[in-house]
């Protein structure tokens, strides 16, 4: 077998990176890395730095970087399979035994970079010739400056079908066809794969050059705006993120990496000098491209257009990054202003806007929730419902338990916090002509302190009926209220069976009711009289008549407010099963507004009236 990737990785993995270092530098201990002097140049104040956890090396005054196998050849100046053998002894692994089938793969890989390297000079030369006036007044029109376009490798393949074998004669057709650089028709017709586009190098990750991408200067019709190489031997796009060779390094002295979508944008940022930016290839990000964004920062940036487009692209990012989440690895993610690009927003605010946007990105789970709670409307439970299935179907995916567990809860949270969000304290009942809440919580005004004695105690089930039966028979005594309370007696009706038939009767006397009477509804006349025991503000004759209809509203207020919240907390604990966040959510929402309401009823005063009581006593 050969040397693969996945040898390689645990060969590094079970490297200290730091500890082969030390035994030629001296390194000291910086934050999560080490650094020291560089060996690679001369220097006195420390410029080379060693991270075990991403596991390279890298020197900010030569650029020098570089894994253990690296090391090894670089600065031990080991061959390639000498430096693998003894850093395989020391991790105590075995060195796969050659492979010649992988061995010839390698030896076709060297070769095609000898097509893609003098193919991307031939289109630099086009583009510096006479030919290419066209694409270089294109590219003076896009702003890139000189320096841009010479870093970036800018070059022009001429409209011609047969340019490339004509330009690199010294390379067979199979070679140039195996490169990419040449493709074949239903007839066998043989033809340069870009033409007329401006050439755009893409290069791996050390900086060789192993396909392009083309971008035509004008529209037209059935013809692709973009084209890149197709996957080949040296080429597979779901591996390879454009400007990774410069961007890596200045990730590390920035701290973090810009994706954005096309690699026309990350030259326009490059351009306004902003040099951490990479992005993918005609294609969503792969899991393998965001392994590798993730071995520069633990959180890159995702930058997309801020039309629909580029939220679904976002969401696809999302998608593909939820299931290799882990701790201190995640995404940002910023959405341009709607209509504008990378390029579009610098030339039309400047660099700044950019910057200020790149610093400030939204978390993953906060996107997550956007896209999903805007995705459709919610003005049905059922589509409510929807949202929060399209979020536990999102978690499910996330294979980190503590990470899962995490989302689970936070979305679960913003979902509850949405769908039952927090009501205001419920006011006393106070309906007028329209029947309409009137105000806000009960403020009884003139009632005596022992009035507020005289009803506590109301909380037992015994004590709620009597309770019932004085405010009845308060409402007998005065029936101009009876219209006041109209509604909430309604609702009492319906909510307790018992205190119907009493409330049908006051309806049905309630124009025949006289205050100035000696008696009201008593028990000879199908209703039970109030309780013996005890006398409230609104039964006694002598007291003030606001007061007394005060204290009969708030009554009234109580009667019909906790049955009804008993009955809504019975309700939501019964869907505890298939809704626990939510559940528990209203639960606590309601348990607040029952202690509000016992509250209340412990504010009314409870007095036994002994038979020898003088009037003073009695309220």
């Amino acid at each position: 077998m050969a040397i693969t990737p996945q040898w390689k990785d645990e060969l590094r993995a079970r490297i200290t990176l730091s500890t082969l270092v030390q035994r030629s530098v001296k390194l000291t201990r910086a934050g999560r890395e080490w650094k020291g002097c560089c060996p690679f140049h001369e220097e006195k104040t420390p410029s080379f730095y060693v991270n075990d956890q991403k596991q390279f090396y890298h020197c900010f005054g030569c650029g020098a970087h570089g894994d253990a196998i690296s090391w090894m050849v670089d600065h031990a100046g080991l061959q390639f399979m000498d430096a693998v053998k003894e850093l395989a002894g020391m991790a105590g692994m075995e060195v796969p035994a050659p492979d010649p089938v992988q061995a010839k793969k390698a030896e076709a890989r060297a070769s095609l970079i000898d097509v893609t390297e003098a193919a991307q000079r031939f289109f630099v030369d086009s583009l510096a010739a006479p030919t290419g006036k066209t694409a270089r007044e294109y590219l003076e029109r896009r702003g890139f400056s000189p320096a841009v376009m010479r870093e970036f490798g800018f070059g022009w393949a001429p409209d011609d079908r047969q340019a490339l074998p004509r330009a690199l004669a010294h390379f067979g057709e199979d070679m140039l066809e195996g490169a990419g650089m040449r493709a074949a028709n239903e007839q066998g017709e043989r033809y340069d794969r870009f033409r007329g586009r401006v050439m755009l190098p893409i290069q791996d990750a050390r900086g060789r050059v192993i396909a392009f991408g083309g971008r035509i200067l004008d529209k037209r019709d059935g013809v692709a705006k973009y084209l890149n190489s197709p996957d080949t031997e040296l080429f597979d796009k779901g591996r390879t993120l454009y400007n990774l060779h410069r961007a890596a390094p200045a990730a590390r002295q920035s701290g973090r990496v810009v994706v954005v979508e096309g690699y026309m944008d990350v030259i326009a940022l490059a351009n306004a000098g902003i040099a951490d930016a990479v992005a993918p290839l005609g294609t969503a990000l792969t899991e393998m491209q965001l392994e590798l964004l993730w071995r520069m920062v633990d959180a890159p940036v995702l930058c997309f257009d801020g039309d629909a487009a580029g939220q679904r692209a976002a969401m696809r990012a999302i998608a593909r990054a939820l299931p290799l989440l882990a701790p201190m690895r995640s995404l940002g993610i910023v959405r341009l202003p709607a209509g504008l690009d990378p390029d579009d927003l610098i030339k039309a605010q400047g660099k700044g806007a950019m910057e200020r946007l790149l610093a400030q990105p939204a978390s993953l789970i906060e996107t997550l929730w956007e896209f999903e709670r805007d995705a459709q409307p919610l003005a049905t439970p059922e589509a409510k419902a929807g949202l929060k299935a399209r979020l536990m179907a999102h978690v499910e995916t996330i294979a980190d338990p503590e990470i899962k567990g995490l989302y689970r809860r936070e979305l679960g949270d913003r979902f509850s916090a949405f769908a039952y969000p927090p009501r205001p304290p419920k006011p006393a009942f106070q309906p007028g002509q329209s029947g309409q809440w009137k105000g806000g919580p009960p403020q009884p005004q003139g009632l005596s302190e022992g009035a507020r004695v005289q009803l506590s105690g109301m909380m037992a089930g015994g004590q709620r009926q009597g309770l019932l039966t004085a405010v009845l028979a308060g409402l007998a005594r005065h029936p101009d209220q009876i219209a006041r309370h109209a509604e909430a007696l309604s609702i009492l009706a319906r909510a307790n069976p018992s205190a119907a038939s009493g409330i049908e009767s006051l309806f049905e006397l309630a124009e025949t009711l006289d205050s100035r009477g000696a008696t009201a509804i008593c028990s000879e006349q199908g209703q039970p009289a109030p309780p013996a025991d005890i006398r409230y503000a609104f039964l006694d004759e002598g007291n003030d008549p606001g007061a007394a209809c005060e204290e009969l509203a708030e009554a009234v207020s109580l009667l019909v407010e906790r049955p009804a919240l008993e009955a809504a907390l019975a309700a939501t604990i019964s869907r505890f099963d298939s809704d626990p966040e939510g559940s528990f959510a209203e639960q606590t929402r309601l348990r607040a507004q029952l202690m509000a309401v016992e509250e209340r009823l412990k504010a009314f005063g409870r007095r036994k009236a002994a038979a020898g009581n003088t009037g003073d006593d009695a309220l």
